[in-house]
């Protein structure tokens, strides 16, 4: 037995020394959480490969493979599946990217007295929350001379906007569906913050509030008018608050509803919730988590950007890809993708900017066009877990490997000619090309990541769109912010957790008296 625990303590030292030599860091929110064994992109279970390949769907895999051999078309004629296998070989070269050309962490050093509101205004500072007092009093002005004057109305101040944000806030630490519920006498009630404003003059604000009042008379006609302000400034001071590393994954981080809320609704309160009428993608630096950009597509109307007309979700996934990668050119980032977004030709234009990628191949997500044909099926015959195949023309490669089912990979970012090991605590080893374990080892941490993150998700949920984009930015905003708490000077004085920083911050922006650094 105890020969049986030095050999697992072996295996986990060093799945963790290989790992850190990948810059995967440890749990940013000093929180031991779940295994992520369900990890689609890490768990050697038969239904997470690239194309939920079982192996109870055989029969159906070789039908597909069947079909497919007989596309090619008669002997001695030239077929759209034997034209793409041109220019992809078997023999392997060795290729190594150039070095990273951006330093990365914090930009700047915040001081060791620096407390849980100085890190959330770096990047909703005061000139923004200000900008919200004047937009709601100007739209609950307008809406007073239409609908007739509240009685007992006043203009916001900025103190009332931040005791407003810190109450909105306060649902994603206390994981309460209402923010009413903190005036209640229930379970969720908060009596020492419900004494900084009445619950009357709470639900005033939340009638007004807004972020952009009126539509722009230049522009302004898509549907996120009345944040896109906020949404540019955000993405602002993402990027001046702090350089990610040279390894960087491009995903639609996890926002679902709260599992627990919905197993406990009622039938009528499903029927109310709308379906959210937005995506969110994000590029997440992958060694600390922290959100470096986010980009917001409305699944309904007109988008600023025209990519509202586009129905083919490839092609729609790999202009977002653009979008979020449009500041990397010529620092030789490496950018980690799902299906969805992987595509040889996008790695291709990724590639002349100085941008490697590295991605999960799945033939009915991906778009597969130039990509060899051989690659993308099945074989009939048995193969060995860890067995792989690898194509490759010029710096690209492409990888069928097999783990109780295929998965299939593109990459320019890794050398095929060196091997890695995934390393289970119940299979041990398992070999793999390089490409593969860096691809599990980073999308395993960010699947870690999201499981945290999801946790302290502001549970204010609205129905307007622009309003629940913009609640769900400010929860990014307040994590990003805990990131940098915890790689500064202020992290050694207190130690806090995530959620005890979720509750300095709240205090903070009610103004309470006990906010120093020491308590």
């Amino acid at each position: 037995m105890a020969e049986c625990g030095r050999k697992g303590l072996s295996l986990l030292e060093e799945a963790r020394s290989r790992y850190e030599s990948l810059q995967i860091s440890d749990d940013v929110f000093g929180e031991s959480g779940d295994d992520s064994s369900e990890n689609p992109f890490y768990s050697t279970t038969g239904d997470s490969n690239s194309d939920n390949y079982t192996e109870t769907n055989a029969d159906d895999a070789r039908a597909r493979e069947t079909r497919s051999s007989q596309s090619y078309g008669p002997p001695g004629s030239v077929s759209n599946g034997q034209a793409q296998e041109e220019g992809w070989t078997d023999a392997l070269q060795d290729i190594s990217i150039p070095h990273y050309q951006d330093t990365h962490g914090p930009t700047q050093k915040m001081p060791a007295t620096a407390t849980a509101i100085d890190f959330f205004q770096l990047f909703v500072p005061d000139n923004v929350i200000h900008n919200m007092v004047t937009q709601t009093n100007m739209y609950a002005k307008k809406y007073q001379e239409r609908f007739g004057s509240e009685e007992g109305w006043t203009n916001v101040t900025l103190a009332e906007m931040k005791a407003f944000l810190g109450y909105v806030t306060s649902t994603g630490v206390n994981r309460c569906e209402s923010v009413l519920s903190i005036w209640s006498s229930g379970f969720f009630s908060n009596r020492s913050i419900a004494l900084k404003m009445s619950q009357t003059r709470f639900e005033k604000i939340l009638k007004y509030f807004h972020v952009v009042a009126f539509r722009s008379s230049q522009g302004g006609s898509h549907g996120l008018y009345k944040i896109q302000p906020f949404l540019d400034s955000l993405q602002q001071s993402f990027s001046s608050s702090f350089r990610p590393s040279q390894t960087q994954v491009l995903h639609e981080p996890l926002i679902d509803e709260d599992p627990v809320f919905i197993t406990t609704c009622t039938e009528r309160e499903l029927r109310k919730r709308k379906k959210r009428k937005f995506s969110l993608w994000v590029r997440q630096c992958s060694s600390t988590g922290f959100i470096c950009q986010i980009y917001v597509h409305l699944k309904e109307g007109p988008g600023p950007d025209g990519l509202d007309t586009l129905k083919n979700k490839p092609q729609l996934h790999s202009l977002v890809a653009k979008q979020l990668c449009q500041n990397l050119s010529g620092c030789n980032a490496i950018i980690f993708t799902g299906p969805s977004i992987t595509s040889l030709n996008l790695f291709q234009e990724f590639e002349k900017q100085g941008i490697y990628c590295c991605g999960l191949l799945s033939t009915r997500k991906s778009d597969c066009t130039g990509l060899p044909q051989s690659m993308l099926m099945n074989t009939e015959s048995p193969q060995q877990r860890g067995q792989s195949r690898i194509k490759m023309r010029g710096n690209m490669s492409i990888i069928n490997w097999y783990n109780k089912g295929n998965f299939r990979f593109l990459t320019n970012a890794y050398s095929p000619t060196k091997e890695g090991v995934i390393i289970k605590r119940k299979s041990g080893e398992i070999p793999c090309p390089l490409a593969v374990e860096a691809f599990a080892a980073h999308l395993s941490y960010i699947c870690k990541y999201d499981d945290k993150y999801s946790k302290y998700f502001i549970f204010h949920k609205p129905n307007k769109t622009w309003q629940q984009v913009f609640w769900l930015t400010i929860s990014i905003a307040i994590n990003n912010a805990y990131i940098l708490y915890k790689m500064s000077d202020a992290y050694h004085v207190k130690r806090y957790s995530r959620a005890q920083f979720g509750e300095r911050l709240v205090k903070e922006l009610l103004d309470m008296d006990d906010c120093s650094p020491a308590q």
